[in-house]
C-alpha cells in the first residue's frame, strides 16, 4: 500500500489531528509547520514572516497586489514577490517529499504539487459550521464570540492562497480521491476511513 498522503481542510474541521493521526497509524512523518521550519531554512526568512505571508491570502485583493509587487526588489531585477517566493521553495520541498513516497502533507496546495505523483492520496476534510464552531472553542481555546470569526478568517485565507497559486477551486470534490464530514465521526475514525480508501484503492 502506498503511504503518501495530503490533507487539505477547513478550519475547525479536524484535518490536523486526523492528519496526525494517520501518520501514526502509518508510520510515516507528518508533515504541516515542518514545512514552514524546512521553508525558513531555505529561505533564511524567519517563520513568523512566513506565516504572516500566508496569513495575507485571507484578502484576496491584498494577497494579488502583494504577489505583484517585487519584495523589496525593482521589477527589471527580480519580480517574484515574497509570496511566490515562498510557494516555491515550499514546492519543492513537498516535492521532494512526494519522491520519497510517504508521508501525510498538511495543508500548502500539496493536493495540486504532488498531482503528477503515482499514489498520493488527496482527501478533504471538512464539516458543518456548528460542529467547527464547537470545535474551535472546545479544542483550539476561542472564546465563543471570537470562533465563527476565526473559521472565516482561516478558511478565507486558505481558499485564496489556493486558489491563486493553483488556478483550481480549494474544496471543489474533482481535486481529491477522498473527501470526509467529520460532524458524526471522530478523528480516529475518519484517520481510519482514510487507511481503509487507501487499502481499497491501492494497487
Amino acid at each position: 500500500m502506498n503511504k503518501l498522503v495530503t490533507v487539505s481542510r477547513e478550519y475547525g474541521s479536524g484535518g490536523r489531528l486526523i492528519g496526525a493521526c494517520v501518520a501514526k497509524k502509518l508510520g510515516v512523518p507528518m508533515y504541516d509547520k515542518e514545512i514552514i521550519d524546512m521553508a525558513a531554512i531555505e529561505s533564511g526568512l524567519s517563520k513568523e514572516i512566513i506565516e504572516s505571508a500566508e496569513l495575507r491570502a485571507q484578502s484576496s485583493f491584498s494577497y494579488l497586489l502583494s504577489s505583484a509587487l517585487s519584495f523589496g526588489e525593482s521589477f527589471g531585477v527580480d519580480t517574484l514577490s515574497m509570496n511566490e517566493k515562498l510557494f516555491l521553495t515550499q514546492y519543492d520541498i513537498i516535492s521532494d517529499i512526494g519522491k520519497r513516497g510517504e508521508g501525510v502533507i498538511v495543508g500548502r496546495c500539496a493536493d495540486f504539487v504532488l498531482k503528477d505523483v503515482e499514489g498520493v492520496t488527496n482527501v478533504f476534510i471538512h464539516a458543518s459550521l456548528e460542529a467547527r464552531i464547537k470545535r474551535v472553542i472546545e479544542q483550539y481555546g476561542a472564546k465563543p464570540g471570537e470562533a465563527e470569526k476565526l473559521i472565516a478568517k482561516y478558511d478565507k485565507a486558505r481558499r485564496n492562497y489556493y486558489n491563486y497559486h493553483t488556478s483550481l477551486k480549494w474544496g471543489e470534490y474533482s481535486n481529491y480521491d477522498l473527501s470526509i464530514n467529520t460532524d458524526n465521526m471522530s478523528d480516529e475514525d475518519a484517520a481510519d476511513l482514510i487507511i481503509e480508501f487507501m487499502r481499497m484503492t491501492s494497487k
